[in-house]
């Protein structure tokens, strides 16, 4: 039997489009530190973007996480930073 571990099920969600809250990652997949593990992916090289909602039912505001590609003046700061290292 493989196990599959909550890193990876939050990157499987990611890549296949979903955009998830803090909340429902904990929920869906018990990640106790969504941060930590956000930042573990961003680590292994996913671009992971925290976008600000607006509801349209209630206007409250919240976070979403989702993937995406970075734009180009990231990467080439990215590899800049890289040069000088």
């Amino acid at each position: 039997m493989t196990t599959t571990t909550q890193t990876a099920k939050v990157a499987t969600a990611l890549e296949n489009g979903a955009e998830l809250t803090a909340k429902q990652i904990t929920s869906r997949y018990g990640v106790k530190n969504v941060r930590a593990v956000i930042s573990r992916l961003r680590l292994e090289g996913y671009s992971i973007f925290l976008n600000k909602r607006t509801s349209t039912y209630d206007g409250e505001t919240y976070m979403k996480y989702r993937m995406g590609t970075a734009p180009r003046s990231v990467v080439a700061a990215g590899y800049a930073a890289l040069r000088s290292a």
